[in-house]
């Protein structure tokens, strides 16, 4: 069942089934990717993201059948994927899980192991829906970044704790650093907020305390490509 359908020569036929079949996982993948992100952060993810999604798992299989225990030729196409990786901007986890779960089944495919390449695929596909379904991991999906400016002359350690603890589930000071010339402090939290919570007055209540000066609140998935 494991058997791989490349041997020592790459046939025609055995090189579009890899392409056929590399192509169909990759299209599972990108719309596993979609649902997962669109359940736990409510959009979906970016084109760019699923486009790639779904044609990478091609062109590793290729890059591994063209390899074909050619040490030679391995060594160049490992020097090749580091020079994507240095040219490429970071991601998020989520991201990142799926681009190595997309390489995962190329390799597979490109060393002909279908059978193994397609339950591979079904595993791990169930496996993400399933924790995406129980909301594996929410609370963590569900934070914002807060930023507020104040004063120098506000000591600024708990002079917000009141409204945290009426507004938050959880808050922690991620960083605190001068800003204009050491006359304003920028602080930066890490918060839940608590369901039903009403953003505006959330952050009118703060800038009663801080001057009336920036708050600004935001998502700490802030990467476009979902």
């Amino acid at each position: 069942m494991f058997n791989t359908i490349i041997t020592d020569t790459i046939t025609p036929s055995s090189f579009f089934i890899c392409l056929g079949v590399a192509f169909i996982l990759g299209l599972i993948v990108a719309l596993v990717h979609q649902f997962t992100a669109k359940r736990s952060y409510g959009r979906s993810a970016s084109a760019g993201m699923v486009t790639t999604l779904a044609i990478l798992p091609m062109l590793v299989s290729v890059a591994i059948m063209l390899v074909n225990g050619n040490l030679g030729a391995g060594v160049a196409v490992m020097g090749i994927f580091s020079l994507v990786r240095f040219r490429s901007i970071p991601g998020n986890s989520r991201s990142i899980l799926s681009v190595f779960f997309a390489m995962a089944i190329g390799l597979a495919v490109g060393t002909g192991y279908i059978a193994f390449a397609g339950i591979f695929t079904i595993a791990v596909s169930l496996m993400l829906i399933i924790l995406a379904a129980l909301s594996f991991g929410e609370s963590a999906a569900r934070e914002k970044r807060l930023t507020i400016l104040v004063p120098e002359d506000i000591d600024y350690t708990n002079v917000f704790d009141d409204i945290f603890l009426a507004y938050t589930r959880s808050n922690m000071l991620e960083k605190a650093k001068t800003t204009n010339m050491g006359s304003l402090f920028e602080l930066v939290y890490r918060v839940e907020l608590k369901d039903g919570i009403n953003e505006k007055e959330f952050i009118d209540k703060i800038r009663v305390k801080n001057g009336n000066l920036k708050v600004a609140l935001s998502h700490m998935l802030l990467e476009e490509e979902l």
